[in-house]
């Protein structure tokens, strides 16, 4: 694993969004290769702290993941799927579907859909079928607009998170960002945040957990770590996949109750965070909302020192690793 993540480079990019009509809402045609609308940039993203990778025109260097749905000869299809279930295949550059996978963070596959609005939030492990199919029970957690991000690594190649909007139909009233905050509240536990972005330099956020008013000095591993964080820019949902310095093991890194990232953001805006960590065999999500850059961006709460307004889903019954498609802020 790497000790630092450095995430580099910016160029908007709106995923294609798709008609067809499944189990789980309406999502991209499975037959027929995506493709990228005139508006839609080129490029890719480097996991776990690297640049950007170059594609096939030389300008994905340049983006963060998950703007798009093809990369470096690599497609994101949905499928049609039973309802309540979600299916997807990776194809290669050989057209077909890919079944050799690295091992990265304890998973070959991580699945990672939010709400357009940012008001939801789950991160999911499909099982491959022999086919090259991933299943797993629906992530999507009520009508709105998704975005699923799948990172991998496929055997032989490079790290990549690809994305695909994905439309639960339904009636759908669209939240607010929460106000930016330092500190935030999920299932009786409290977890501050010390640190800000900043638009391309590396910075150090460190995120402390406490409960009743004590620190938690034993968090468990979760994939691979004491935490794994997700920050998405508002607006394009750009994807910034980033791990913590230091891992359970290595001699110097405690269990808590602090847990620190170095990271990079691409641009001055507002970004949403979604801490994961495991205490007590659960997994729990805090989230929060930071500023990179300009101290208020349209749209956006101002600062307060009030905890950050969660959603209904963040503070309601925590989802254990097992599970799937409960609606809210889930793991497996």
């Amino acid at each position: 694993m790497n000790t630092a993540t450095k995430l580099s480079g910016f160029a908007l990019g709106l995923a294609v969004v798709f008609g067809a009509t499944y189990g789980v809402g309406r999502v991209a045609d499975p037959v027929a290769p995506p493709v990228e609308a005139p508006h839609d940039a080129t490029g890719g993203h480097g996991n776990d702290g690297e640049a950007g990778h170059g594609g096939d025109n030389g300008t994905a260097a340049h983006l963060p993941g998950g703007l798009l749905v093809s990369d470096r000869g690599y497609t994101l299809h949905p499928l049609g799927a039973p309802a309540g279930q979600f299916a997807f295949q990776v194809t290669g550059p050989d057209g077909r579907a890919v079944t050799a996978y690295d091992v990265a963070h304890d998973k070959r596959m991580h699945l990672i859909v939010a709400r357009r609005d940012l008001s939801g939030f789950r991160h999911v492990h499909p099982e491959m079928q022999p086919d090259g199919t991933w299943r797993v029970d629906s992530p999507l957690a009520g009508p709105g607009v998704w975005r699923a991000f799948a990172d991998f690594t496929p055997t032989g190649g490079e790290a990549l998170t690809l994305g695909v909007d994905v439309t639960v139909p339904g009636a759908l009233t669209g939240r607010p960002l929460p106000a930016p905050a330092t500190s935030t509240t999920v299932d009786g536990y409290t977890v501050t945040l010390a640190g800000a972005p900043q638009p391309g330099r590396t910075a150090e956020l460190t995120l402390t957990v406490s409960r009743d008013g004590a620190p938690v000095t034993d968090l468990e591993p979760y994939l691979g770590a004491y935490g794994h964080l997700v920050a998405l820019r508002q607006g394009d949902l750009a994807y910034l996949h980033v791990h913590p310095n230091g891992e359970p093991g290595d001699g110097r890194t405690r269990p808590g109750p602090e847990v620190s990232f170095s990271a990079e953001v691409p641009s001055a805006g507002a970004y949403r965070l979604y801490l994961d960590f495991k205490h007590g065999g659960v997994v729990r999500t805090a989230e929060f909302t930071v500023v990179a850059g300009s101290p208020t961006v349209p749209g956006t709460p101002a600062a307060t020192g009030a905890p950050a307004a969660s959603t209904p889903a963040a503070t309601s019954s925590p989802t254990a690793d097992a599970s799937h498609g409960v609606p809210g802020h889930g793991h497996d």
